[in-house]
């Protein structure tokens, strides 16, 4: 698959602002331009290997291995990666693994779109006390009555008091936007689930309206034009724009608030932890265990709907072995169910998301593929002296762990050599750097720095 040959961002500093640009560029054309201009080029260089990866898993009838998702998604260079420089907190991610009192790991549920998978995955790694009862949702269990999965309305330090208080560690954010100018400020871990926005809203109303979950509105039509509060809602959840906002979806006069609103959505989006895409959950396995220390995460290829007595569905999905051919097996295709107007009319409302949502899985992939890579990559600190016409050469190793590439970081010259050896538990590693270096008598000089560090 072909990759952009000239970014604008350099070696150092990573392909962020590149993609950026692409997002805000393609953020300020009409939605049906937006649309149009994505499936022509894919600028994220997404949606081609999701239709490779689709029709390997159904010819192999299994999940790709890292090996072969690098066949259709080869590993980007450093100036080419939408996750660099990597926008996370660390400490973060390392005081929840370790447990630090208080620490919590905030969801932002986006519905219908793998949700209740993580907090599946949650109960199964955290201990009963930690979990709310009701879904991840801690504040429905908070004296004043404002709703389930609602953070947005409550401070910081009312989330942080309470979370601590009644030691819950996960917070599902549903129903309300996420603060990026507060929320990032607790104590916590941040994690999300993209879907594919059309798949997402065409589920949503299988879910609530054929299924009769609240819902009596059957027509399609109908409950769309109901539903402006979903028009390109994942844009809006993480860009919380102020009220208004769907009246600038649309219009030449409004591309500069559309610019806005997506380079806040995307900042934002870099800032977590945990970018997951719902189609990919099969994969999502070694990021879960990783940053959040999580070891069971069967939940990821196990089907789970809330309400589920509500409408069985036996279409057998419930395991999923087969990536992301199960989930489109497991769900209803809009172009199929849909008339063409109103494909084209949720599409276009959805524009946006279709901007983030794409941001987000190349994000998913990148992360994917450092974790994965079969070198451990690291910074380098080279300490230097002369001494008897001898030079020695120290090498550090940082727990900036970022494995992806490790070809590119390490150009090696005449008398290097490198090798990594990675531990069996794949938590730590060992690097065995050997420099070899001739000197007046032809003799070699070699010089072994062995450290030892902590791999997330």
């Amino acid at each position: 698959m072909a990759h952009p040959s000239s970014l604008r961002a350099s070696p150092t500093s990573g392909g962020f602002q590149h993609y950026l640009d692409i997002a805000l560029d393609l953020a300020s054309l009409e939605p049906s331009e937006v649309l149009a201009t994505m499936e022509q080029n894919d600028p994220f260089q997404t949606k081609e290997f999701d239709t490779l990866l689709s029709q390997k898993e159904t010819a192999l009838k299994r999940t790709l291995t890292i090996d072969e998702i690098k066949d259709i998604f080869p590993c980007p260079r450093l100036d080419e990666r939408i996750t660099l420089p990597d926008a996370r907190v660390d400490q973060k991610a390392q005081d929840f693994r370790s447990g630090k009192h208080g620490t919590f790991l905030f969801f932002q549920h986006l519905r219908k779109a793998g949700g209740t998978n993580f907090c599946s995955l949650a109960e199964n790694n955290l201990p009963e006390k930690a979990q709310p009862p009701y879904y991840c949702m801690p504040d429905r269990e908070w004296k004043e009555k404002k709703g389930a999965g609602k953070l947005h309305s409550w401070s910081n330090e009312e989330i942080t008091t309470r979370m601590s208080e009644q030691g819950f560690r996960i917070a599902g954010n549903e129903w309300e936007n996420f603060d990026p100018l507060r929320h990032f400020d607790l104590p916590a871990v941040f994690a999300t689930s993209f879907r594919k926005p059309i798949d997402r809203a065409l589920s949503q109303f299988r879910f609530e309206c054929i299924e009769d979950r609240g819902c009596i509105i059957k027509d399609v039509h109908k409950w769309w034009e109901k539903r402006v509060d979903l028009w390109n809602v994942y844009t809006k959840t993480f860009a919380d724009p102020p009220g208004g906002a769907r009246n600038q979806f649309k219009g030449i006069e409004h591309s500069e608030q559309r610019r806005e609103m997506m380079a806040t959505a995307i900042d934002t989006l870099s800032k977590f932890h945990i970018v997951l895409s719902m189609e990919w959950l099969a994969y999502a396995a070694p990021q879960v265990r990783s940053i959040l220390g999580f070891n069971d995460v069967s939940a990821l290829t196990t089907r789970v709907r809330p309400h589920i007595n509500d409408a069985k569905r036996d279409d057998g999905q419930e395991q999923n072995s087969l990536g992301s051919a199960s989930i489109k097996k497991a769900s209803w295709d809009p172009k199929e169910y849909l008339d063409e107007a109103q494909y084209k009319k949720m599409s276009e409302d959805l524009a946006l998301d279709e901007i983030l949502t794409e941001v987000a899985r190349r994000m998913f992939l990148e992360r994917l593929l450092a974790l994965m890579h079969p070198h451990t990559h690291f910074r380098q600190y080279y300490r230097q002296w002369v001494s008897g016409g001898c030079v020695v050469m120290g090498v550090v190793a940082l727990p900036t762990l970022d494995a992806c590439c490790v070809e590119d970081r390490f150009k090696l010259t005449d008398g290097y050599a490198v090798d990594f050896v990675m531990t069996l538990n794949n938590i730590q590693a060992v690097a065995l750097v050997q420099f070899r270096f001739a000197a007046f008598w032809g003799k070699l000089l070699r010089f072994v720095a062995i450290d030892h560090m902590e791999r997330y």
